[in-house]
């Protein structure tokens, strides 16, 4: 790969077209953790547009402009004030847009490697940025950079000031008016009149915070692609006991069929009336829909995705038996809370799920019992598990500890269901989603939905070098890998 770095061609400050109708919004139980993390550092790669490079640029900024119009927080600034309590001021102070190029790097060069290539980390601003630093620096940093026969757009945001909800909320919103929508489809809501609201203030040590994990430490970061089919085969196998499926994986068509043989089910003949033809994915859903009737005790595909990575890092670290191991889970309690907040509420409206094990049992468990173990603290996260979590933190107000700090903790962010592919700038969807190097240590995972769609998922992995040698080694975990060409 060529070893030359991108060229910032130019930077400059954009402003919201219209003034902010908002003064202020105080950050919540939910947005002061953040503070100590980076910001969120996402984009997504398209082939050359149809028209020049400046042009699109120019769309860019008259686009950006426009959108933040609609977010004006985001133009603000963060501001403590003499009780201790941190506010967003919606002053219109404006965000940074940075043009770049990197015309030696092809989107072949960025997607066939094994590895996700350092390049990505440079395709975004504020590198290594805290939150609290948004008390003197923008919120947003938007670069775009050029590319052989592609671009770029990295967006960079404030942690403490959104979520992913939120980050792709606006974003999305961006490419909607850079397409040339007169008026946009979801409009975010700014009440601050939540059960995250708070009187509890947060007190930081001298100078600001800092994060709590090594920034510094190598890392490998690779891309695992999971089709439907293969996730489907995982469930099954999560919802499963071991008399019906066997601790062996459903690799085949015929596998399936003689499972439902043996129950004496022939309905894997016809779905919805239609011959399947060996159709793996739809006798997969029977089969799972025939195991597990009642919706509330399924074990969710990404639970078993899950509880499948849990066990296969935890396999490749070589961990004592004895040791325990935490699975983190970050979980949207939008609709958890009763009554629900607004779907497009603006900020963060989090919490961490921690799932906690010995190394002996999610090893010597099969997939159901970890799975299982996943799926009963999901569920339970409900509206008086949110509430309890908001009244422990007010008791206690803290940053969050992100990090892998014994060595056995694996976090898992972003999500699956978040529309990373549904951003078209004028001229189609992207091809690939990638993040900076914000928030990554080793056991930091990212779901991202994968670009084909129909439940696929993408999994962002970043371990030691010598725990992902080991899970590529690892034929359990590999089998349901897949290889996906977007070039």
């Amino acid at each position: 790969m060529p070893s030359s770095s991108i060229s910032i061609v130019s930077k400059c400050s954009v402003f919201p077209d219209q003034p902010s109708p908002l003064h202020s919004l105080q950050l919540s139980v939910s947005d002061l953790p953040m503070l100590s993390c980076h910001y969120i550092q996402k984009g997504v790669l398209f082939p050359s547009p149809p028209y020049s490079f400046l042009d699109f640029v120019s769309f860019l900024k008259r686009s950006l402009s426009t959108t933040l119009s609609h977010f004006s927080p985001l133009a603000g600034r963060l501001s403590t004030d003499s009780n201790g309590y941190v506010h967003i001021l919606c002053n219109d102070a404006g965000v940074e847009f940075i043009q770049a190029k990197a015309k030696h790097l092809t989107l072949n060069a960025l997607l066939s490697p094994l590895d996700v290539p350092n390049y990505f980390k440079e395709f975004f601003d504020f590198d290594r940025t805290i939150s609290y630093s948004g008390h003197s620096m923008p919120l947003v940093a938007v670069q775009v950079t050029e590319l052989a026969d592609g671009v770029f757009v990295g967006c960079t945001v404030n942690h403490a000031v959104t979520d992913g909800t939120s980050f792709w909320h606006f974003f999305n919103t961006f490419a909607e008016v850079c397409k040339g929508t007169k008026k946009i489809s979801k409009s975010p809501a700014f009440t601050r009149d939540t059960v995250f609201n708070s009187s509890a203030v947060l007190k930081f040590p001298e100078g600001g915070p800092v994060v709590t994990f090594n920034s510094d430490e190598p890392l490998r970061e690779r891309i695992f692609h999971f089709t439907r089919e293969s996730i489907l085969k995982l469930k099954l196998r999560a919802n499963t006991n071991n008399q019906i499926a066997g601790r062996r994986p459903v690799n085949g068509f015929h596998d399936a069929v003689e499972i439902l043989g043996k129950q004496g089910n022939d309905s894997w003949k016809t779905v919805n009336g239609t011959n399947n033809g060996g159709n793996m994915t739809a006798v997969l859903e029977n089969l799972i829909k025939t195991n597990v009737p009642n919706r509330t005790a399924e074990i969710s595909s990404f639970q078993s995705l899950c509880a499948h990575l849990w066990r296969s890092v935890t396999r490749a670290r070589k961990l004592d038996e004895s040791k325990t191991t935490t699975f983190r889970m970050a979980v949207n309690c939008r609709h958890r809370l009763n009554p629900r907040m607004e779907p497009y509420y603006f900020g963060n409206a989090i919490q961490s799920i921690p799932t906690v094990a010995t190394v002996e049992d999610v090893l010597s468990n099969d997939l159901r019992w970890c799975a299982d173990l996943l799926h009963k603290n999901v569920v339970a996260h409900d509206d008086a598990t949110v509430r309890r979590g908001i009244s422990d933190w007010e008791s206690q107000p803290r940053l969050f500890p992100l990090g892998n700090f014994d060595g056995a903790m694996i976090t898992m962010g972003s999500s699956p269901r978040f529309p990373m592919y549904d951003n078209d700038f004028g001229w189609g969807r992207p091809i690939a989603v990638r993040s900076g190097r914000a928030n990554k240590f080793d056991g930091k995972i990212s779901a991202f939905p994968g670009r084909d769609g129909n439940g696929s998922v993408d999994l962002e992995v970043v371990l030691s070098p010598e725990t992902m040698a080991g899970l590529e080694r690892d034929t359990d975990f590999m089998q349901y890998v897949s290889t996906t060409t977007t070039v």
